[in-house]
């Protein structure tokens, strides 16, 4: 099964979903080893683009090799959307353009962003139509990630995706979560299938997929084009080789040993540095998945301490051999979620913002100066 994304075939039909502080050009790169898909980079702000933070543009890196080189912009003025997309267009900067309208954190939902714009339909819609109308002299398709809602009383997916289908939009991807909901509970797939039979264009899932056979129950349940992985793959990047495999419809799957996974911690904490382009800051940007790539296995407290206050990468190194190399995957573990959890929450909203839905006027200080959700 293939997705068509404009002039790009992504197959098989699976997409790593931007994660603030993660997916950056190291973090893809072995992620796209393990696996073909669409790897998108993480969340930039239209604003921080068009005024050419020096942060944002480090984020914007692709690799020599990368493509389709995939965006995904946030933004609240239709304007400055506008902008961003134009300078995309103009120097070349990106295949593709993800729309963010998913995320749930206080800083960018009070300002009347992410999972909180759909709420305004005709924004929304503003939004939306202004990337399509700027990309698609280029042959650059736009897409679109959302939420179901702002919460149960507050559902937005159905005219969203109406919306976003009429501006042009390639394809719409659904978190099968609510706003309120942040990341916790189980995600809501009959959303996802409810929302596939109502348009047209394609319907991406996402939301608790942990291992490659979630995928395919969750296209099987839902009827949906494909696939998007979040927390699934944290720590774990050969998921996407298991996915590969599943899709191609073989049952083998991933199970490093050990001594594997230390191999692919250093060579991740490796491309960091190489990113970077200084050691220290390279390392300890690795710091946080050391977590994530130990989860089950039986490294010790004091062990995964260590690496995760470590600075060189000989030092991370002579950490890592300590480990036995040949303790076999924790197969109790497959299944479980990874990365944040958390609890369900208020949204905290502009004020009079569930007033008008139709209103299309920019939130003031609605714009965010800096990049990465």
């Amino acid at each position: 099964m293939t997705l068509q994304l404009g002039p790009h075939v992504v197959d098989p039909p699976v997409v790593l979903a931007p994660m603030a502080g993660i997916t950056n050009v190291a973090f893809r790169r072995l992620c796209r080893e393990q696996g073909a898909g669409l790897y998108v980079c993480e969340m930039i702000t239209t604003r921080a683009l068009v005024e050419r933070n020096p942060k944002t543009m480090s984020m914007i890196q692709f690799g020599a090799d990368e493509r389709p080189r995939s965006l995904q912009l946030y933004g609240v003025d239709p304007a400055t959307i506008r902008k961003a997309v134009e300078m995309i267009v103009d120097q070349d900067l990106a295949d593709h353009i993800d729309m963010n309208f998913g995320c749930s954190v206080p800083k960018v939902t009070r300002r009347g962003g992410g999972s909180a714009l759909p709420w305004k339909r005709g924004l929304f819609a503003s939004i939306v139509s202004a990337a399509v109308s700027a990309a698609t002299p280029a042959g650059i398709p736009v897409t679109v990630k959302m939420r179901i809602g702002i919460d149960d009383d507050h559902r937005t997916m159905l005219d969203a995706g109406h919306i976003a289908q009429e501006a042009g939009a390639a394809w719409v991807a659904l978190h099968a979560r609510t706003a309120a909901q942040r990341y916790s509970g189980e995600a809501d797939w009959s959303a996802i299938a409810e929302l596939k039979q109502s348009l047209d264009i394609p319907v991406l899932g996402n939301g608790d997929i942990w291992e490659a056979e979630d995928a395919l129950r969750m296209m099987a349940e839902t009827g949906c084009d494909g696939v998007v992985i979040g927390r699934g793959c944290l720590g774990r990047p050969w998921l996407f080789a298991d996915l590969a495999a599943a899709f191609a419809g073989s049952p083998a799957r991933a199970l490093p040993t050990q001594g594997e996974v230390a191999a692919l911690m250093h060579r991740h904490a490796t491309l960091l540095v190489e990113w970077w382009g200084r050691e220290k800051e390279g390392v300890t940007d690795f710091r946080k998945h050391v977590a994530w790539y130990l989860k089950g296995f039986p490294a010790g407290g004091e062990l995964r301490a260590a690496m995760a206050t470590s600075s060189t990468l000989d030092e991370l190194a002579g950490l890592l051999a300590q480990l036995d190399p040949d303790v076999p995957f924790p197969r109790e573990i497959l299944g479980q979620p990874r990365g944040r959890t958390g609890t369900p929450a208020r949204v905290v909203l502009p004020d009079g913002w569930l007033n008008d839905r139709d209103c299309d006027l920019v939130p003031e200080g609605a714009e965010l100066d800096d990049s990465g959700g």
